[in-house]
């Protein structure tokens, strides 16, 4: 689990008051995850430098939004970068770069290796992953599409050229696999 030198609720109050300085440390510890979640979703390295710049100046802007009582940092801010991205591949430009890589493939799934280390403990990496393992391949490659490229049942279906209802039958199986074997996850 990534921590923070100091408490993160006093970290973002700083961040409030405007004080570079705790932005600084918050990019110091947090900017590999983002960039490396950014890319895994786009692709693309000046494209994913671009965005976690503008993760950090939306961070830095909404500051007031993060809310130690419902989540870590962490989970705050790479949801914002995962949004970003998602948004970019949606609009004009990332449609055009989107068709230098249709379908996922293992290849990419180590660059999610670094990234997955730095933001949950092994255990929890464990977990998922056995969880992950439950599923069958149609049910992983729609919440991986989902995840991290950001598409709807609907466009999972254009994707893959199967059926709107099997596409949504495989996703509510994956999400009950998910639910059931990581229901006791913190």
């Amino acid at each position: 689990m990534v921590t923070l030198a100091l408490p993160e609720a006093g970290l973002f109050e700083r961040l409030r008051r405007r004080d570079a300085q705790a932005m600084a440390q918050l990019y110091d510890q947090y900017g590999r995850a983002v960039y490396s979640l950014i890319y895994r979703i786009v692709q693309d390295t000046g494209v994913a430098e671009d965005l976690t710049q503008e993760t950090f100046l939306r961070v830095w802007n909404q500051a007031g939004a993060f809310d130690p009582e419902r989540g870590s940092a962490a989970a705050w801010i790479l949801t914002v970068a995962r949004n970003r991205a998602i948004d970019w591949k949606r609009s004009a430009a990332g449609k055009a770069a989107r068709s230098l890589w249709d379908v996922y493939d293992d290849e990419r799934r180590g660059q999610f290796a670094d990234f997955e280390k730095q933001l949950i403990t092994a255990d929890q990496a464990q977990r998922v992953r056995r969880a992950m393992d439950k599923l069958t391949d149609q049910q992983r490659a729609v919440i991986e599409l989902a995840y991290f490229e950001g598409l709807t049942q609907s466009e999972m279906a254009e994707r893959t050229g199967q059926p709107l209802g099997t596409i949504k039958t495989w996703v509510r199986a994956a999400l009950g696999v998910l639910r059931q074997e990581l229901g006791g996850a913190s």
